[in-house]
């Protein structure tokens, strides 16, 4: 599934190329997670702004400066657990699993999405109905300044779930997918099946640190590339080929040399040393 670093990957790729296009038309595949909320061909016209990223969604705000323009407000962009979008001057006619297609003055953005997680969801503004349902409960972002060793502690104050669990449900922190909380929990020290209320303020300070590193390192090699995500020129991204436990069921301990272990927490696969990580 696309996380927070795949999803910046995507939007940096994107930002520059598509700030101030114009669409010159919208076409819809099969029907995605939630309905578009608006006709597709209201969109002609539409200028479109600088893509702002909230958690996992894509934000495209989109202004009606063209005469014939229909509606203002903008896009809100879910990959969901298959999707990519890909941007090009052209592109070959859409397959079965390209759903969303924007024609631009610029060239064509379109989301491919094989399983159909994924949404293209109109609204007024990000801070109003539907999007305002979507972003609302959505935790501190991990690369802000918000995000502190005292906001973490508090937001796991009282939590008896494994800390792993309380960092991927995403309303105490937003975005930390399923590979970087098992590489943040590893370099933190901080066994991943520990109750997340034990999660002292001390261990708080050194897993803000690792989220942080292990997120921009993410952002900085392009993201994870396990199965088929690919930012909006196809590239593909190569955290995968740094991580120190994750997928290394078995493999020595880059740290230590024990064996790394494979549980299962919340129906995901957790990796992690028991000899680094205490609980």
């Amino acid at each position: 599934m696309p996380e927070l670093p795949e999803v910046e990957v995507t939007r940096l790729s994107l930002v520059d190329r598509l700030d101030q296009a114009t669409i010159r038309s919208m076409r819809l595949g099969k029907p995605l997670r939630w309905p578009l909320g608006r006709d597709p061909a209201s969109f002609a016209g539409l200028r479109i702004g600088r893509l702002v990223r909230r958690g996992k969604y894509l934000w495209m705000p989109l202004s009606a400066d063209a005469p014939d323009a229909a509606v203002s407000g903008g896009l809100l962009w879910h990959l969901g657990m298959s999707g990519a979008l890909r941007f090009e001057t052209c592109l070959p006619p859409p397959g079965p699993h390209d759903h969303v297609e924007l024609q631009t003055d610029r060239g064509v953005l379109r989301l491919t999405d094989p399983r159909r997680f994924g949404a293209v969801v109109w609204s007024a503004a990000p801070d109003l109905p539907p999007a305002r349902a979507l972003l609302d409960k959505l935790g501190v972002e991990p690369l802000e300044a918000g995000f502190s060793a005292s906001v973490l502690h508090e937001g796991l104050r009282g939590r008896r779930v494994a800390i792993k669990q309380a960092l991927l449900a995403g309303d105490v922190v937003v975005g930390v997918g399923n590979i970087y909380c098992s590489e943040a929990l590893f370099g933190a020290g901080i066994d991943p099946r520990t109750p997340a209320s034990r999660i002292g303020p001390k261990r708080c300070e050194r897993l803000v640190d690792a989220i942080q590193r292990v997120l921009r390192q993410a952002v900085a090699t392009g993201g994870s590339t396990l199965r088929d995500f690919h930012d909006a020129h196809g590239m593909g991204g190569a955290f995968q080929d740094h991580a120190r436990v994750y997928d290394r069921a078995g493999l020595p301990c880059l740290s230590c040399g024990a064996p790394i272990r494979r549980i299962v927490q919340g129906q995901r696969a957790t990796y992690f040393c028991a000899s680094c990580q205490k609980r």
